[in-house]
């Protein structure tokens, strides 16, 4: 993913990767010692080059690494952080639930809880990094840290707010509307 982006060239297409990764808390840029996993744990942690503090990874949580050229685009990292948290919150309205981004904390929220979370890095104005939504997973890893580095943050998920759709219905809804919010359209793209 990485040296994908940094050896790409302007006429690349752009590309959505959407997975489930092992268990695995990461660390973001911005993280700190004091973010680490509070207890001994089997969960490996890893540090990312991704921006923002820790997370937890695993299965049940769809990931969306976004690489994607935003000169061509001709947007910013904002921008682009908008356009991922929208794309989450019009999937969800599918499902009839309400959703919101956050200006000071990234991601995507019903109510208090947070749904999704979002870490990026831009290198030769292209993304790659980018989101997980968290749709039938165990939540209990995120218990063990402060989330995204905010103390006493709730972290849900789909399944608790009754959508019953498995990971691959999911994956294609959020895929469909990434597709429509990043380029308003279908792009031919490739999908890992």
């Amino acid at each position: 993913m990485k040296s994908l982006t940094l050896t790409r060239t302007p006429d690349e297409d752009d590309q959505l990767w959407l997975l489930q990764h092992p268990p695995v808390y990461t660390l973001g840029l911005a993280a700190r010692a004091a973010h680490l996993p509070r207890t001994a744990t089997r969960i490996p942690v890893v540090k990312s080059d991704r921006g923002g503090q820790i997370t937890y990874h695993g299965p049940g949580q769809i990931v969306v690494y976004t690489l994607v050229d935003l000169r061509r685009l001709g947007i910013g990292v904002r921008q682009l952080v908008r356009r991922l948290e929208q794309s989450v919150v019009e999937l969800l309205k599918q499902y009839g639930i309400a959703a919101s981004g956050r200006e000071q904390a990234p991601g995507v929220y019903v109510g208090e809880t947070k749904i999704a979370s979002l870490g990026l890095r831009i290198r030769n104005g292209c993304s790659y990094h980018g989101l997980s939504l968290n749709v039938d997973m165990d939540l209990a890893p995120f218990a063990d840290i402060d989330p995204c580095g905010f103390p006493g943050l709730r972290v849900g998920q789909l399944r608790d707010l009754g959508i019953d759709d498995d990971l691959d219905a999911i994956g294609e809804k959020l895929l469909a509307s990434l597709q429509a919010n990043l380029w308003n359209q279908q792009p031919d793209m490739q999908i890992r």
